[in-house]
């Protein structure tokens, strides 16, 4: 193992109840045979993750049941319908004082990103103070690799549905760009339409 993969956590935002999609939670979504949320620890774990923490929300004990997440860390958000800032707060704090440097944080409803794009955010770490992100034709996207210096401030400016967007904006001359616009898709799975790109 890697230090880097050690140092480095996997964090999957999950906890969506899928407003848009007749109230079904995104976490259970079926592609490739297996809930979408399965499929993202997977990319995670394929890219170099050895430690992965799930955030869950809407039908947690559905998700917990049916989704094989041996291994991970499972985060209950309380309050996942207050949006995704709640989540990756969540998140973050089930985080503090496991001695990661780093959280690779990708959200549940975008597989079109696979693990290629996941390993080459991933390799940009270089220590807490890192701030990484991916992105399609130079525009930033997921996932983003947040250090560990800078949870407490991503934290703080999270709130509703824009997770650490406020934060990134305000540090934007500390991220480092990683172009994955060649392996990946960042599509999101919102309406009913975004359905097709499951498989």
């Amino acid at each position: 193992m890697t230090q880097k993969e050690d140092q480095v956590a996997g964090l999957i935002l999950a906890a969506g109840g899928g407003r848009r999609l007749g109230g079904r939670p995104k976490a259970l979504l079926g592609h490739r045979g297996r809930p979408l949320v399965e499929y993202a620890v997977g990319v995670l774990r394929t890219a170099g993750c050895t430690r992965v923490h799930v955030v869950l929300g809407a039908a947690a004990d559905a998700v917990r049941e049916r989704a094989a997440l041996d291994g991970c860390v499972l985060v209950e958000n309380p309050e996942w319908e207050r949006g995704m800032g709640s989540s990756l707060r969540a998140g973050l704090e089930s985080l503090a004082g496991t001695g990661a440097g780093a959280a690779l944080v990708s959200l549940v409803d975008q597989p079109g990103i696979g693990p290629e794009a996941a390993a080459r955010v991933l390799a940009a770490y270089r220590d807490d103070t890192s701030l990484v992100s991916a992105a399609y034709d130079g525009v930033r996207g997921h996932p983003v690799l947040l250090g560990a210096a800078h949870w407490a401030g991503v934290a703080a400016s999270a709130g509703g549905d824009r997770g650490a967007r406020a934060y990134l904006k305000a540090h934007e001359d500390a991220i480092t760009l990683v172009e994955c616009g060649d392996v990946a898709r960042p599509y999101d799975i919102d309406t009913e339409a975004d359905l097709a790109h499951l498989e």
